[in-house]
């Protein structure tokens, strides 16, 4: 799309804006709006946001402004993951092999494929005495080593089941096989999954899909690229794209099993798995309860490579996304850790979410600071008793969960001699994989109709940018000096944006004899692009002012009085993290660019409401 494209539509009631864009470089500047050495007072200038930032949640106060902001935080979701348009929905081929009866309940290896050749592996419980349709739960694990095919030692189970966080000796020795044991003799069908370089799930690596920490030349090409490369971020394309993704194959898969309810879709995980939780309910619709475990939070939100992507969290938090699930039913726990202060910071703002949807008590947090980081049998039958409410399945509340047989690791694996593992640690695979991703999103958005790929492109377009002429907020502008230069004034001054807490140095070469037309200048040195060596307007710009046009220009964030040494910028920001991830700084700050382009719709927004009070608009 044409930056120009941004603001079509403004010669009907305000001055006609042209775009002018020059790489001259400029040795004399214009104007100062501030004294030498101060710096303008935004705040942007302040060190970008991390990870460990704070995370605040304001709702709005009525059920419709939400409504709007969730769509846009829905969307801006979607495009952070690579989901927009969402890829090819292809066959999953799913294999399920080796059953085994557990009495009440049976035990079955599966895998399926999200993409063509990618592999999601797991295990599937399912209730032996089945009476019409059932509920389906969706158990996203976290950052546990081997997860699925774990095994806790039997001195730490012990300490465990001594301070209450388990409760046998057999089924407590997996948190995993116990959650999905209990599902299952309750009545559910369960479906739990690896994440990327966990257990069975081994095309990606661990260390590549949870531990990557510096840049591979090798994947560094124009094609064929990898991972976190800058082809990669370019088509915003992610491990937690691709794991979320899975997520909402998983509902595919799960919804194709003959006995599963369809109104009856649950998710649950924790930590790394209660993100991917929060993000699936927040983006399916066909989830009907989340229950994300210790995971949501104004505080750390995620420190994974799996957990971030670029412009996923910016203007944004985990608490914001777990709203976006009301009014359906939603739990949530706390542990002592960065949810400890969930219960008074971010769970009562999603408390009003729930009470503007009309659906207060469809929201529920338990309580768990007193246990470390994890999904402990106190934690799980909160959720357990939470799905038996909201799903009727008719158990005894509270619901306790009982003892079960546990299944080896090894036997739970879905790869054997008869399904053979693909390989491991593949570099070709993952190149192979986003490349098909890429050239299926180009001929996804190539097939749509041109009204739909206009609102599609345009919608991605608001999310890189983060801003429209509608969402400037509120302007101020601040003469700083004004000087006569005969047929023209030079006006300088400070445009803030107080509701974005942003200010720009601009200049207005204003022509006595006005034209009704407004030129907004704009080069690589910001306002000095204006003015030659002599400290005179450069030929180009003084021709339009003798026609009678008003030339505009401002000093852009990072350009002129933005830079206390006066020289360009030559690094971006960057958060201060060693990992070589982009998705660290861009996940949760606008890029230079999109922050540019904020300025000039800020600009542009301050002319057209200026220039609506003139006596000659074109």
């Amino acid at each position: 799309m044409r930056p120009s494209s941004l603001f079509c539509g403004l010669t009907a009631r305000s001055a006609v804006v042209t775009f002018v864009l020059m790489s001259a470089a400029a040795l004399a500047g214009a104007p100062r709006a501030l004294p030498p050495g101060q710096l303008p007072e935004d705040r942007r200038l302040a060190p970008p946001k991390d990870l460990d930032g704070y995370f605040p949640f304001s709702p709005p106060t009525s059920s419709e402004a939400w409504q709007q902001r969730a769509e846009q935080v829905r969307r801006q979701i979607l495009v952070s993951q690579g989901l927009w348009p969402e890829p090819t929905r292809t066959p999953l081929n799913p294999v399920i092999h080796g059953r085994r009866d557990m009495g009440d309940y049976t035990v079955e290896k599966v895998y399926f494929e999200s993409m063509p050749g990618f592999f999601v592996t797991g295990n599937l419980y399912r209730p032996k005495a089945v009476s019409g349709k059932v509920p389906a739960v969706l158990f996203a694990h976290g950052h546990w080593t081997d997860a699925r095919l774990s095994e806790t030692p039997t001195e730490e189970l012990r300490r465990e089941i001594a301070t209450g966080a388990e409760r046998f000796e057999t089924g407590g020795r997996s948190r995993f096989q116990s959650l999905c044991a209990q599902a299952a003799r309750m009545g559910c069908v369960v479906w739990q999954w690896d994440m990327l370089g966990n257990s069975d799930s081994q095309q990606i690596s661990m260390e590549i899909a949870h531990r990557f920490a510096k840049q591979r030349p090798e994947m560094n090409t124009p094609e064929n690229w990898g991972l976190y490369s800058p082809q990669a971020e370019a088509h915003l394309q992610s491990v937690m794209g691709l794991q979320t993704w899975n997520a909402i194959r998983s509902v595919d898969f799960v919804l194709g099993l003959p006995e599963v309810d369809p109104q009856r879709v649950a998710v649950t995980g924790a930590s790394g798995g209660g993100t991917q939780s929060m993000l699936l309910g927040a983006v399916d619709p066909r989830v009907a309860l989340s229950f994300p475990a210790v995971m949501v939070s104004t505080s750390m939100q995620g420190g994974c490579t799996c957990e971030n992507a670029c412009l996923l969290r910016v203007d944004t938090g985990n608490v914001e996304f777990a709203a976006l699930f009301a009014p359906k039913p939603q739990g949530l726990t706390t542990a002592n850790d960065w949810t400890r202060e969930m219960a008074t910071k971010g769970f009562p703002d999603l408390k009003k979410v729930y009470t503007l949807m009309g659906a207060p008590d469809a929201v529920m947090l338990h309580r768990g600071e007193h246990f470390p980081h994890n999904y402990n049998a106190v934690a799980r039958s909160a959720f357990y008793t939470w799905l038996n409410r909201h799903f009727r399945l008719g158990q005894t509340e509270p619901v306790i969960e009982r003892d079960y047989p546990f299944i080896p690791p090894a036997e739970l694996s879905v790869w054997d001699a008869q399904h053979p593992a693909p390989r491991r640690d593949d570099a070709e695979f993952e190149r192979r994989l986003l490349r098909w991703w890429a050239q299926d999103s180009e001929a996804r958005l190539a097939a749509l109709p041109a009204d739909e790929a206009q609102r599609v492109g345009r919608a991605a377009w608001e999310t890189l940018i983060g801003r429209g002429l509608s969402q400037v907020g509120e302007q101020a502008y601040k003469q700083t000096s004004k000087a006569d230069r005969g047929t023209w004034l030079e006006i300088t001054g400070l445009l803030s944006n107080r509701t974005q807490g942003e200010e720009l140095p601009a200049v207005f070469c204003h022509p006595k004899e006005w034209s009704g037309t407004t030129v907004v200048w704009l080069t690589g040195e910001g306002k000095d692009g204006l003015y030659g060596p002599d400290g005179r307007l450069k030929p180009d710009v003084q021709a339009l002012v003798d026609a009678g046009v008003t030339v505009a220009s401002a000093d852009l964030l990072y350009q002129g009085e933005f830079m206390r040494d006066g020289r360009p910028l030559t690094q971006a920001p960057k958060v201060k993290e060693t990992r070589e991830s982009a998705a660290y700084t861009l996940g949760y700050n606008a890029s230079v660019f999109a922050q540019r382009v904020r300025d000039v719709v800020s600009l542009v927004r301050f002319i057209r409401s200026h220039e609506r009070q003139s006596k000659r608009v074109v």
